[in-house]
């Protein structure tokens, strides 16, 4: 039986008692496309965890289908920002207290504000990581909404 690791976001959906689903896979390439293959899962249901910040440095997460690209400017004019950015791996780890590659948006070290894809939220299913490399957990969007309370935005490109 595998063994599934303990992490912040696995305890913070278990102190709620959510349903969710764990699943782990041979990390060996980066990314929400790569873990998708891997897994047999469709690349739109495997959503990234970006790390942001806006123009004040104030940092944040942006939720994102697997395949897509976030329009930076998009994203800036719907959460009323002059611009924002991608922070560094450094800082990633620094505020989420996870390595890149294995964030999660859930039991961030910092409480980050989330904003997610809208049509995220019009998914059955989806996978996002859970807070390692190689380890994903599996939800139904009103998971994310009750333990997120994410904005939606329409930043996917």
């Amino acid at each position: 039986m595998a063994k599934y690791p303990v992490t912040l976001g696995t305890r913070l959906l278990d102190s709620l008692g959510v349903e969710y689903t764990k699943h782990l896979y041979d990390y060996t390439k980066s990314g929400a496309v790569a873990a998708a293959e891997i897994m047999g899962l469709p690349e739109h249901a495997m959503i990234k965890t970006l790390v942001m910040e806006d123009n004040e440095g104030k940092s944040f997460i942006i939720l994102m289908h697997g395949e897509k690209r976030t329009s930076l400017k998009d994203l800036a004019r719907q959460i009323g920002v002059k611009n924002v950015s991608s922070v560094s791996s450094k800082n990633a780890q620094r505020y989420t207290g996870y390595m890149v590659g294995g964030i999660s948006p859930f039991g961030t070290k910092r409480e980050l504000k989330v904003h997610v894809e809208a049509t995220i939220l019009d998914l059955d299913y989806l996978y996002i990581n859970g807070g390692r490399r190689g380890f994903i957990l599996g939800m139904k969007p009103d998971v994310l909404v009750k333990v997120l309370g994410p904005k939606p935005v329409n930043v996917a490109r």
